[in-house]
This record gives C-alpha cells, structure tokens and sequence, in this order.
C-alpha cells in the first residue's frame, strides 16, 4: 500500500524539523540526505551492473528474461484486474 502526504503534512514535519535541530542544522541535514540517498542508488546500480555482467557470462540473455517477467507481470495484472472487478 503506498501512502501519500500531503502539502500540509509535509509543512508540520518540515515546522518540527525546524523546532527541534533549528534552522542552522536544517541545511546540514538536508544536504546529508542527498548526499545519503545518492549513495544508496549508486550502490542500487553497481549491485544492478554486476549482476547483469555476471549473467552475461554465464550466457544468459537479459533482456530476453525482462521482457519474459515483464510479460508475466501484465498477465498477472490483467488476471488481478478482473479479481478486483468482481468483488
């Protein structure tokens, strides 16, 4: 289930950040986010890069089993839209 915040929501977490490290910290905090989640998706892509380097290797087609998955997920998708249709 994914959940969404709102604009209002997302001003009272920015107003308790600001209360609770000030505003001098907030920049600090912030950028080391950034600096954060920049990491973890260059480590999302190099774990991405040596596993499809490793199955080329090995000989197998990647690109071929995405668009094997990709076609098993649209079936999967359809067969789950009409479930959801009939309740």
């Amino acid at each position: 289930m994914i959940y969404f915040i709102s604009g209002a929501e997302l001003i009272f977490i920015f107003f308790i950040i600001l209360l609770v490290f000030g505003a001098d910290k907030v920049p600090d905090i912030a950028r080391n986010l950034g600096k954060g989640m920049r990491q973890v998706r260059n480590a999302t892509q190099d774990i991405k890069n040596e596993i499809q380097k490793s199955a080329e290797k090995q000989g197998l087609d990647t690109k071929q089993i995405q668009k094997n998955i990709k076609e098993v997920k649209d079936e999967l998708e359809d067969i789950d839209g009409s479930v959801k249709r009939k309740s």
